[in-house]
């Protein structure tokens, strides 16, 4: 079955929805932001000087960016009505349109990039209120492949790291101060007691930075160069609607890594939610969807500020692994101390002077876990021999075309060398694996009815002609009557529970697809929404014994003893429930 109960993350001090103690938080808040603001700062920086922007665009693209960061961070946390994900989610610049932002620049202007940004923001918008409609494409194997490939593409950048260090400095400095960091961390997030081991990352920067200074690695200068407090003059290069040449050579290639992103905002939501909660839970694809809407929120703000683009980060998730707190309130405090670092030069002067080896000592042990985790995820719901090749070519390919070993003159030439960053190819080979193997599948049989008990009888009839074209015998043909008895009865009880006997019908529809397959038949149940998960409930039969469950106990029973498999996706806009039910010996 899909669930059994137990809990994911046993070592969890503070899930999602608890308020650590202040100094926690705070702490914890600052970890978050030291470790993860050199991105919204180096990656607009990279971008402006090679394209070649003045120093007043580059100051201004990299106080709105960090600015950004913090705000839509804030966002990611408090979720209310269809904005937020709920988890501690941090946004940052995108390291996956640095080459197409450079392009959109050198080929035409920052005004041009800002009208791209936005267009691809829009798409993400867009995708975000209608999820539902690409559940088939972004899955579990897509997710968890491009959370795999997240450390192909920045491990190197890490391991460069590790090495560096000024000209003249011992030759063995930066060895040992990246030893050092690793050995810190690790040794205590293994040995350590459970309140040191919350605090197990800072140690070990902070003793890795103590130790760089000791051998005058860290950047004394530009601390004391920057100054307390101040913001740059505006320079929002505003939009270029002349729609020519340049815009749409880059159009296609800006969707397709909003798409990407998107993916990778679904996959870092579904990670988080993985380690956040103490019981077993499925995936709340209504979070997910504020995730993907705040994505396209920032990435909105972001072209009209005339900055890059924003994407979702999935650090957070090992970082939870570590210290046992996925308490979203820490997710608004480092967005907090994004936004009052983006009007304190000093302050981070102060985190970017930390020398490279200490950083990509403490990014390898976070990353090391990523890659586990999006293991973990694209194992979600089990593997089979197509799974297997979606997630191995998928991932093989995204690491080829990264490290330009795969046709590199085509790929350097194709799309403004789209494909060369690992987590886009990746993913849009995943993706369009996914949509083939689905344009594959047998089409359903159908049938529409009003939801409410009344369609019982005709989904008994439909199950009974669906089991007599399959060519499945009596006792076949009942457990599915009997599956689609259960589900519906289920499906009901909430809505009978809640509806007032004077109040007039909801005009509810349901729509029941059934399709064979090679283990039996996949029975999918489309309804409106409510807060009550089947999948959810199925995990937690035999906890609850009290008199008025007991009927609702008795059905979820039946259900689970029935089906295979039972799936429960909640959307903003649809309720999407998938029930595997495996053919009998003898249904043949």
């Amino acid at each position: 079955m899909s669930g059994n109960g137990q809990s994911r993350a046993p070592g969890l001090r503070y899930q999602a929805d608890e308020r650590a103690p202040a100094a926690l938080t705070i702490g914890l808040g600052l970890q978050l932001a030291v470790t993860t603001i050199a991105v919204p700062i180096l990656v607009p920086t990279a971008i402006m000087r090679v394209a070649g922007a003045p120093d007043s665009t580059l100051l201004w693209a990299v106080f709105a960016a960090v600015a950004i960061s913090g705000v839509t961070t804030m966002l990611q946390a408090i979720r209310f009505g269809r904005i937020g994900g709920g988890h501690m989610l941090v946004m940052g610049s995108s390291t996956a349109f640095i080459g197409l932002s450079i392009a959109a620049i050198t080929e035409g202007s920052p005004a041009m990039l800002a009208t791209l940004v936005v267009i691809a923001a829009l798409l993400q918008l867009l995708l975000s209120a209608r999820l539902a409609l690409f559940r088939r494409i972004l899955t579990p194997a897509v997710s968890g492949t491009v959370i795999m490939l997240v450390p192909v593409t920045v491990m190197p950048i890490v391991f460069r790291m590790l090495n560096e260090a000024p000209d003249g400095s011992p030759a063995h400095a930066a060895p040992l101060i990246a030893a050092v960091t690793i050995l810190v961390i690790l040794g205590i997030s293994l040995k350590g007691a459970p309140g040191l081991r919350l605090w197990a990352p800072i140690i070990g920067v902070i003793i890795g930075a103590a130790l760089a200074a000791v051998f005058g690695l860290y950047d004394v200068d530009r601390v004391a160069a920057a100054p307390w407090l101040g913001m740059p003059d505006i320079e929002a290069p505003g939009f270029d609607v002349s729609f020519g040449p340049v815009f749409w050579s880059l159009l296609p290639a800006f969707l397709l890594t909003a798409m990407i992103c998107t993916v990778r905002a679904i996959s870092s939501n579904v990670a988080l939610q993985r380690v956040s909660w103490r019981g077993e839970r499925p995936p709340d694809f209504r979070a997910v969807q504020g995730t993907v809407t705040v994505d396209g929120l920032s990435n909105l703000l972001c072209g009209v500020a005339g900055t890059v683009p924003n994407w979702t980060y999935s650090v957070a998730a090992p970082l939870v692994e570590i210290t046992g707190v996925a308490a979203r309130t820490v997710a608004i405090a480092t967005g907090a101390i994004f936004l009052a670092l983006a009007f304190m030069p000093k302050a981070v002067a102060v985190v970017l002077a930390i020398p490279g080896p200490v950083v990509g000592a403490y990014l390898t042990v976070l990353i090391a876990l990523l890659f586990i985790i999006g293991i973990g995820l694209s194992m979600q719901g089990g593997m089979d021999y197509r799974k297997g090749i979606v997630i191995g070519v998928s991932f093989w390919l995204g690491l080829g075309f990264h490290n330009g070993v795969i046709f590199p003159e085509f790929v350097a030439d194709f799309a403004g060398g789209i494909l060369g960053n690992g987590i886009t190819s990746g993913g849009l080979v995943a993706i369009l694996m996914t949509l083939f193997m689905d344009l594959r599948r047998s089409r359903p049989s159908r049938m529409e009815a009003a939801f409410g008990p009344a369609a019982l009888p005709e989904i008994r009839e439909f199950l009974a002609a669906f089991a007599s074209r399959s060519g499945w015998d009596g006792a076949m043909a009942d457990r599915l009557d009997a599956v689609g008895e259960e589900a519906l009865l289920t499906l009901l009880r909430p809505e009978e529970e809640d509806q007032d006997e004077d109040a007039p019908p909801q005009g509810r529809r349901l729509r029941l697809d059934a399709t064979r397959n090679e283990s039996g038949a996949v029975l999918e149940f489309v309804i409106a929404p409510r807060d009550y998960n089947v999948q959810e409930r199925l995990a937690l039969v035999g906890e609850q014994d009290d008199a008025a469950t007991i009927e609702q106990e008795i059905s979820l029973r039946l259900l689970r003893h029935l089906a295979s498999s039972v799936h429960h996706q909640q959307y903003h806009d649809l309720d999407i429930v998938t029930i595997q039910v495996k053919a009998l010996p003898s249904a043949e």
